[in-house]
């Protein structure tokens, strides 16, 4: 338990800011999953629609920190690539 103000204040910032990544990584996460089941159902227009709500949200993902920028860049590249496939 935190002892100090300083300590105390650090934990509700650590409890804020856990809670924000998780709902982004989730976010993500889904939007990524509607993305390849669109591309496993062979939904051509699907896929794209859920792509390009995907790619900013990884974007956002990594500018705040939830992610590393190569990761964001490498699922949108696999991602993109995923559904140029149905074309």
């Amino acid at each position: 338990m935190a002892n100090h103000k300083s300590a105390i204040k650090r934990n509700k910032q650590n409890q804020v800011r856990h809670a924000r990544n998780n709902h982004i990584r989730s976010t993500m996460r889904n939007l990524v999953k509607t993305v390849r089941e669109a591309v496993a159902a062979g939904e051509t227009e699907l896929a794209q629609q859920t792509l390009k709500l995907a790619i900013p949200c990884i974007d956002k993902s990594s500018t705040k920190g939830v992610i590393h920028k190569s990761t964001a860049s490498r699922k949108i590249a696999r991602l993109t690539k995923l559904v140029n496939t149905l074309n």
